[in-house]
C-alpha cells in the first residue's frame, strides 16, 4: 500500500473508533484545517476532496483509469461536486513523480491524448521517470461535460449557412438567434456546471489532482490553451510549482480581439508558407506567385460564401467551413501535401474533401456522430475566460481591422463577440499579465511559424513570468516538444528530469 493511501486508511480507522467511543478531540473539529495525503493542510470544507483516495482500474494498454471528485464551485465547496476523468501510465524506471498533461483547446481531452497517443504526448525519457497522467478538465470529454446538442443539431450549428451579407444587420441578427439557442440548449442540458468551467476553476482542480496523486509540487506539460491553464495555476499556487513546460504559449494579457487578430495573421502567414512550398513543387494547384495564389484563394472563399458547395451527404460548404478546412492542415507542415489536394477538389466543385478536413477539426466521425464535446466545451470555456461586448458598430470596426491585417483569412475571423454576448453565464473577467511571483523556473516554448499561438505570445508570456525561460523553435507548425527536433526535446527532458534550465534561449 502506498504511503499516502496507508496514511488515509489509518486516519480513517482512527476517526471511526473515536466516533464510536463518543470522544472527538479538538484536532478533528470540522473548523480546523485537515491534512492531505501530502501532509499539507487545507480548509475543512475541502477535506472531502483533498483526502480522497483514487481507485485505479486497469484500462487500455498498460494504463490505469480513475475518477476524482472536485467542488462544482470552488467558491462554495459544499454546493456540489463534479467528476474528473484520469488515465495514468506508470513510470517504467526510477520515478520522480507525476506529470500532468493537457493537449490544449480549450476542450481537448488529456485522457485521450495519453490513452491513444502516449508516445506523441511525451518522449520515452519522461515515460521512464514520471507517472504520465492525462485528465479531462471540467466540462470536457469523460469528465462531467458540457452537453448542448445532439449530432444533427451540431451539424446545423457548425456547418449551417447564415443568410444575408456577412456583417449586415440581417446576418448579425441570424447569428445572434443561432448563438442564443445554442447557449440555452447548453444551459438546459449541462446545468450549473456550465457556469463553472472557467480556467481558474480548472487550475484549482489541478492542484487537487496534484495533492491526491501524492505530489508536493506540480509537474505539468501544457500545450496551446494548456499553457494558459498552467500559467493560471502558477499564478494561483506559485509555491506549488515544480516543473512546468508551456508549449505553444498563449499571452494571458491578450484580449479576445487581440487573440482573434493575431490568429488570423498567424494562419495567413502559415498559408503563405504553405504556398511557397506548394509553388516550388510540380503538383501545386496554383500558378504564378504567392500573391497570385492568395488572390485565387480569396476569390474561392468569396465564391463559396455566395454559393455554397453541396457534399454527397447533403451538407454545404460555405466560406466558414472552407476556412476551417484550410486551417486544419496548417497546424502541421506534414499535412501540407494534402492541403493542395483539398484546394484542387474545391476548385472543381467537389465539397467532400473540405468537409472531411472540417470534420477532423470539429471531431466529427464519418458516420455523423461526434467523437467528443470539444466544440461545445471550447465555447463554454472561452465565454467565461474573456469579456465580450454587444456594440455592433464596434464589432464591425474590429472585423474591418482584422480583415485589413489578414486580407484572405481575416474577413472570416470577425464578429467573435456574437458567440458569447448572449451566453447564459456572463463574464466580467479582465485579461491581465501573469507573473507567478516566487514560482520555480518555468519553461516557455514558442515556434516562430506557429499559426494558432503566434510566437510573440510565447515571448510575452516568458517576459511576464518572473521565472519564465524562453525556448524558441525556429520552424513551422503548432507546438514543438516531441514534434520538432532534438534540441527542443533535450531542453524539455533535461529540465523535467534533471532540473536543468537553459542559461539562454537555445534557439532550436
Amino acid at each position: 500500500m502506498p504511503r499516502g493511501t496507508r496514511a488515509i486508511a489509518i486516519v480513517g480507522a482512527l476517526a471511526a473508533m473515536l466516533a464510536l467511543s463518543g470522544c472527538v478531540p479538538e484536532f478533528l473539529s470540522p473548523k480546523q484545517p485537515i491534512s492531505t495525503p501530502t501532509g499539507e493542510e487545507v480548509a475543512a470544507d475541502l477535506e472531502p476532496f483533498y483526502t480522497q483516495v483514487l481507485e485505479w482500474e486497469r484500462c487500455g494498454d498498460g494504463m490505469g483509469c480513475a475518477t476524482a471528485k472536485a467542488p462544482l464551485d470552488w467558491s462554495d465547496p459544499s454546493a456540489g461536486e463534479t467528476e474528473l476523468a484520469l488515465v495514468r501510465h506508470v513510470a517504467t524506471g526510477d520515478k520522480l513523480g507525476s506529470l500532468l498533461v493537457n493537449p490544449g483547446g480549450p476542450g481537448g481531452s488529456g485522457y485521450d491524448f495519453v490513452m491513444d497517443s502516449l508516445d506523441y504526448a511525451v518522449g520515452q525519457p519522461l515515460q521512464d521517470r514520471f507517472d504520465v497522467v492525462g485528465f479531462d478538465p471540467r466540462g470536457v470529454g469523460r469528465s462531467s461535460g458540457v452537453v448542448c446538442y445532439d449530432a444533427p443539431e451540431m451539424d446545423e450549428y457548425l456547418y449551417g449557412i447564415t443568410p444575408g451579407v456577412r456583417g449586415s444587420d440581417e446576418w448579425i441578427a441570424e447569428i445572434e438567434t443561432t448563438e442564443k439557442a445554442f447557449g440555452e440548449a447548453c444551459a438546459e442540458n449541462t446545468g450549473e456546471l456550465l457556469g463553472n468551467v472557467d480556467t481558474e476553476s480548472a487550475a484549482r482542480d489541478m492542484d487537487l489532482l496534484r495533492a491526491i496523486l501524492g505530489d508536493e509540487q506540480l509537474n505539468y506539460l501544457g500545450f496551446s490553451y494548456g499553457t494558459f491553464l498552467g500559467a493560471t495555476y502558477a499564478e494561483l499556487y506559485p509555491d506549488k510549482v515544480g516543473k512546468l513546460v508551456l508549449d505553444g504559449a498563449i499571452d494571458p494579457s491578450a484580449s479576445e480581439t487581440e487573440v482573434s487578430q493575431a490568429q488570423a495573421v498567424g494562419f495567413e502567414n502559415a498559408l503563405k508558407a504553405y504556398l511557397e512550398y506548394c509553388l516550388s513543387g510540380s503538383e501545386c494547384p496554383f500558378d504564378g506567385t504567392v500573391d497570385d495564389a492568395l488572390d485565387e484563394i480569396s476569390r474561392l472563399l468569396a465564391s463559396v460564401d455566395a454559393s455554397p458547395l453541396r457534399g454527397t451527404d447533403g451538407r454545404l460548404v460555405g466560406a466558414d467551413t472552407l476556412v476551417t478546412a484550410i486551417i486544419y492542415p496548417l497546424y502541421s507542415a506534414d499535412s501540407w501535401p494534402y492541403l493542395g489536394d483539398m484546394f484542387e477538389s474545391v476548385m472543381f466543385g467537389d465539397a467532400d474533401m473540405a468537409l472531411a478536413f472540417a470534420d477532423g477539426y470539429n471531431g466529427r466521425s464519418e458516420d455523423g456522430t461526434y467523437l467528443d464535446n470539444s466544440a461545445e466545451a471550447f465555447t463554454a470555456v472561452n465565454c467565461l475566460d474573456y469579456t465580450y461586448q454587444s456594440d455592433v458598430a464596434v464589432m464591425r470596426e474590429k472585423a474591418a481591422a482584422t480583415a485589413e491585417v489578414a486580407p484572405v483569412i481575416g474577413p472570416y475571423f470577425g464578429f467573435g463577440d456574437l458567440g458569447c454576448v448572449n451566453w447564459p453565464y456572463q463574464s466580467d473577467v479582465e485579461r491581465a499579465e501573469i507573473q507567478a511571483e516566487g514560482a520555480a523556473p518555468i519553461l516557455v516554448i514558442g515556434t516562430t511559424g506557429d499559426p494558432a499561438t503566434p510566437y510573440e505570445w510565447a515571448v510575452a508570456l516568458a517576459e511576464q513570468l518572473e521565472s519564465g525561460t524562453l525556448v524558441t523553435y525556429e520552424g513551422e507548425g503548432h507546438t514543438a516538444y516531441n514534434k520538432s527536433n532534438p534540441c527542443v526535446n533535450d531542453a524539455v527532458e533535461a529540465y523535467f528530469i534533471d532540473g536543468t534550465v537553459p542559461s539562454s534561449d537555445p534557439k532550436c
